[in-house]
């Protein structure tokens, strides 16, 4: 997807515009081209401040399995079990439709944040951004050197002093790949599995063991292989963007109304006075971590990095231009010096938004830590007991998502009965598990005036009473 900066896509190109019709990272053959992305320049705005970004989403991501709340995982996501622990609160496939919403929230959120600020989490918050760019590159770098380094070196001969290089920069890979997959882990299984399989013997982790060496694999082959084509040909959040951004959206944009027409720098004469700011020197291209010229207008790949923002202001210092040639803007900012705006597409996305976020949070606030299921035993009518009591079964099945076992008993409310449970007085719920029983319900005859009667039960801790629910009694009455 390229956004052409002419006017109309059928005018012909003129000198220092250019045009592609494949992705940056395949040569004219349809073959890969290794992308070797410069170093941005010291002392880069954009960069430092995104460094100091990674620092603290590494400090979370390597730290949040370490935190435990009511002696449980601040945050899990233990698919093998379907158990999901979100800020210390578990939910079960009895919550899905809890899932539900809040993976329904995340797609609006999605539109709106799009819309408004393009692919601002790619470049800032996304784990294959912060990874590859924050992390592996800058081992790159320190290993091999910067990319023209980088390119002499593939270029080489295998000679011992590149055969040293190569293999120490892939050893250093994959162990942070290994690090990084041990961590991964223990968002699945939590820490405590993690460490079980660490200090064990392997003989009895064999599968746990076995998935730290695959998920160590996919990393290793996705930072030191795939790198970037994870960004255009994996992720769909880039062809995505083509329906979800408009000409008010904030994206990294190339200025072609002050850049063009390009030309080398040169000293004040009539020709410098007709020409744009951009002095075609690519160095927005060459820091690119995805390939792209950026002038060529908003595209797929980027990835919104703003490695070519740094880069191309730190070249109009040098040239006494003003900075901001390439920048944070909109396509409408750029075409008719038009500001930012918050368009009636924004508001609703904006509106839905906060509906769907407190109904979520209702949700949430209303949701019971026990969760008790009755129902009438299939094919069981009701029975008489003597000529003054009628009784029906019920089974129950009961979620305890405390950490705690509950011993259960049940009630009835508001009405003249008793409850008969079958084998214990109670039922036992384990902690973070479930329980099951049956018990019959037994009522006066003079209290079944109707086929269906509406009966309420009260579930006890105890004293303490902790849920209840409604279920139907049937009698003799109307047949």
């Amino acid at each position: 997807m390229i956004f052409d900066n002419r006017e109309h896509v059928n005018e012909p190109l003129t000198e220092g515009e250019s045009f592609r019709d494949r992705i940056g990272t395949i040569d004219e053959s349809g073959k890969r081209k290794w992308i070797f992305a410069y170093k941005p320049p010291k002392g880069s705005k954009f960069y430092n401040i995104r460094s100091w970004l990674s620092y603290l989403y590494f400090i979370v991501f390597f730290g949040l399995p370490f935190v435990y709340v009511n002696d449980r995982p601040f945050f899990l996501v233990n698919i093998p079990q379907a158990k999901f622990i979100f800020f210390g609160k578990v939910f079960w496939p009895q919550d899905f439709f809890i899932l539900g919403l809040t993976m329904v929230t995340f797609v609006f959120f999605i539109i709106l944040f799009t819309a408004a600020f393009g692919r601002l989490f790619c470049g800032w918050a996304c784990p294959q951004t912060n990874f590859m760019e924050m992390m592996f590159r800058k081992v790159e770098y320190l290993i091999l050197g910067d990319a023209p380094a980088q390119r002499q070196l593939k270029s080489a001969p295998w000679t011992g002093k590149k055969i040293f290089k190569v293999s120490l920069k892939q050893i250093a890979f994959y162990l942070l790949s290994f690090v990084i997959a041990n961590f991964f882990l223990a968002y699945i299984i939590g820490m405590r599995e993690l460490e079980k399989i660490i200090t064990e013997p392997v003989s009895q982790h064999i599968v746990g063991f076995s998935a730290i060496l695959v998920f160590s694999a996919v990393f290793f082959a996705v930072y030191s292989f795939f790198r970037e084509q994870a960004c255009i040909v994996v992720c769909p959040y880039g062809r995505l963007q083509s329906v979800l951004l408009d000409k008010n959206s904030m994206i990294v944009a190339y200025d072609y109304v002050r850049g063009e027409p390009r030309g080398a720098a040169k000293k004040q004469t009539e020709a410098m006075l007709s020409q744009g700011d951009c002095i075609d020197c690519h160095q927005c291209v060459k820091v690119c971590p995805t390939g792209i010229d950026i002038r060529n207008g908003l595209q797929m790949e980027c990835v919104g990095c703003t490695a070519c923002i740094d880069a191309c202001d730190h070249v109009m210092e040098k040239i006494g231009k003003p900075k901001g040639l390439i920048r944070y803007a909109s396509e409408n900012s750029i075409a008719n010096s038009v500001p930012l705006k918050y368009t009636t597409r924004m508001k609703l996305y904006t509106g839905l938004c906060a509906i769907v976020l407190t109904v979520l949070g209702i949700m949430l606030a209303t949701r019971k830590d026990v969760d008790p299921t009755v129902m009438r035993t299939p094919g069981q009518l009701f029975q008489m007991r003597g000529e003054d009591s009628i009784s029906n079964l019920y089974n129950i099945k009961v979620v305890n998502k405390t950490m705690h076992p509950i011993p259960l008993t049940i009630k009835l409310e508001g009405q003249g009965g008793v409850i008969e449970t079958i084998g214990k007085s109670y039922i036992e719920v384990a902690k973070e598990g479930q329980g099951s029983g049956s018990f019959f319900v037994v009522l006066p005859k003079s209290a079944v005036k109707e086929r269906k009667t509406t009966i309420k039960l009260g579930f006890y801790q105890g004293d303490t009473k902790i849920s209840e629910s409604e279920t139907n009694f049937l009698g003799p009455v109307g047949l």
